[in-house]
């Protein structure tokens, strides 16, 4: 599990349940070693399947000294709560966990998920902040 995740009675938990549940659907149909915006589409359309809002690649602008500076755009926002990064990659490392950290800052939102797809097995952590 992700930092900051082990309270109970986590934030959320059962949208992220749902959401997890979701993705481990998309792994067992799809398999491992697709492109990361095909597990993401596919993702979208099992949660939309399962009546939850969902906002693909959301933008959110980037300030430094209150100058736009730039723009993300994220990945999945489900239900205007939780920020979800898709993942194909060899694991999840510090660098996506400090990502995330980031967008959770940047979209204002406190609770994000990064799934990872590239394994058999889902790999995914739950970040609070």
């Amino acid at each position: 599990m992700g930092l900051f995740s082990s309270a109970r009675n986590l934030l959320y938990e059962e949208l992220t349940g749902k959401i997890i549940n979701a993705a481990f659907k998309v792994q067992n149909e799809l398999g491992c070693g697709l492109l990361e915006k095909i597990y993401e589409n596919a993702l979208a359309w099992e949660l939309e399947l399962n009546n939850e809002k969902v906002s693909t690649q959301k933008e959110y602008k980037v300030f430094y000294r209150e100058k736009e500076v730039g723009i993300y755009y994220a990945d999945l926002i489900i239900s205007d709560k939780v920020i979800i990064e898709i993942k194909t990659a060899e694991m999840i490392d510090n660098i996506h966990r400090a990502q995330i950290l980031n967008y959770l800052k940047i979209s204002g939102l406190r609770v994000g998920l990064i799934i990872n797809f590239a394994k058999p097995k889902l790999e995914y952590e739950r970040f609070i902040i």
